[in-house]
């Protein structure tokens, strides 16, 4: 994991900051899915308390993951980055948390989906390692799922 970056566990302080940077992250897809991403309709501070949101930057907050430990594997519910800190490796860092924060729990591989028409993802997961599993609607989303197997 960078030290560059470090990955830490969200506190109730930074919920403000959770949410700005989600909605940064998130409100340029409103107008082109038609629907406000779910990541932004989020109960931020009930995510943060669950101990399932983890955040980089110092002293501001510029990215985080929201993760959520299943049975048999780890479900990236979101990953989001600041506009103004695209281009840090700050997302590159994220995704590497991610895999090692799986590792940690012993769970085998990382599951996340993404809305199809946030085609700028589609080609990011899989330079990570992820592989589509399914495009399914849920609702208004219509999104691509992926998965990535974690070696030990």
């Amino acid at each position: 994991m960078s030290t560059e970056h470090p990955v830490r566990v969200a506190t109730a302080a930074d919920v403000p900051a959770v949410k700005a940077v989600t909605d940064a992250a998130y409100h340029p897809y409103i107008a082109r899915i038609g629907v406000v991403p779910q990541p932004m309709e989020a109960d931020h501070a009930a995510n943060v308390a669950a101990g399932l949101v983890h955040v980089t930057g110092e002293p501001e907050v510029v990215g985080l993951v929201v993760v959520e430990a299943r049975p048999d594997h780890l479900f990236l519910d979101s990953i989001a980055v600041h506009p103004d800190a695209h281009g840090q490796g700050v997302g590159r860092t994220l995704l590497a948390f991610v895999d090692d924060h799986a590792r940690s729990l012993g769970l085998p591989e990382i599951r996340l989906y993404t809305n199809a028409l946030m085609w700028e993802n589609q080609k990011i997961y899989p330079r990570y390692g992820y592989e589509v599993v399914e495009r399914r609607v849920d609702g208004p989303y219509d999104r691509i799922h992926y998965r990535k197997h974690v070696r030990p």
